[in-house]
């Protein structure tokens, strides 16, 4: 990594947990391999200290950041300006600095999208099953929709938000249809979907012996079945040590961690993004060579 001084410019990421957080590791990788005078740093932050950190931030020069759970609707406040793609999601992940404040986009569908890409299946006769209704969740319906998906379901525990979930996505251009259930309705539709997604924290470092479904559920999913993690701190979680147990295809947040990620530095450095760089650091860090 390039020497810190005087001149370095700052790139970081918010959230509550940080621990567990990657990100510092990838970007640094690349900003070290672009020789650009950047560095990247963590920024744990409590839900009730937003509002003095984004003050914080314009005071200090940031040049942009990151944003993950739990503050990826709470910023949308704070920004002069977001992209049609974080309005139609209505969370924003990534974040810079323009002349009239702070702009945001959302780059989670790019990540969420790279590894279902390259499947072949028949997406607009596919219900997918999303896990979880917050900032996450709203990328995943997005990307889904893009992807070619007709009828997405979503499972949440909180019948509050999850009502708001659903409402807030009338007279939005989405063109997949939403139905919403109640957590203790999954094992009457789980048998339906070839695609589970968990967006979730449920099995995220330190709980790392948790899981947002019971392990029986898996066996009455088809076995062609694709079972996709967000978390990719374990890895695998016990979500898809669950699934792979059962034969499922399992997908853990790895590759949506790189690829968000490279959109997002592309944004701050206005720069072409190492993505090899980025992916062969974080195999180094987590010695998965």
């Amino acid at each position: 990594m390039s020497k810190i001084t005087g001149k370095t410019k700052l790139l970081g990421i918010i959230g509550d947990p940080l621990k567990h957080s990657l990100s510092p590791v990838i970007h640094n990788a690349a900003i070290s391999y672009l020789g650009v005078d950047y560095i990247y740093v963590p920024f744990p932050l409590k839900p009730k200290d937003l509002t003095t950190a984004i003050a914080g931030f314009s005071s200090i020069g940031i040049v942009g950041f990151n944003v993950t759970i739990p503050h990826k609707q709470a910023i949308i406040p704070f920004l002069s300006e977001t992209t049609p793609t974080a309005q139609l999601v209505g969370a924003v992940n990534t974040v810079w600095r323009t002349k009239t404040g702070w702009k945001g986009t959302n780059t989670d569908i790019d990540g969420f999208l790279s590894p279902l890409q390259s499947l072949q299946r028949d997406w607009a006769n596919l219900t997918p099953i999303i896990l979880g209704n917050g900032g996450a969740a709203r990328a995943v319906v997005v990307g889904l929709a893009q992807l070619g998906c007709l009828k997405i379901h979503v499972v949440g525990r909180d019948r509050q938000k999850l009502w708001q979930f659903a409402q807030s996505w009338k007279n939005t251009q989405l063109t997949a249809t939403l139905r919403i259930y109640f957590w203790d309705e999954l094992s009457e539709i789980i048998e339906e979907t070839e695609l589970l997604i968990n967006t979730t924290p449920i099995g995220m470092f330190p709980n790392i012996n948790d899981s947002p479904m019971e392990s029986i559920l898996f066996a009455r999913m088809p076995e062609n079945a694709i079972v996709y993690d967000l978390i990719y701190t374990p890895n695998p979680t016990q979500f898809l040590k669950n699934a792979q147990q059962q034969g499922l295809i399992t997908i853990d947040g790895l590759e949506m961690l790189i690829q968000q990620g490279a959109v997002a530095l592309q944004f701050w450095l206005q720069k072409t993004v190492p993505v090899d760089v980025m992916t062969q650091s974080l195999q180094d860090y987590l010695n998965l060579q």
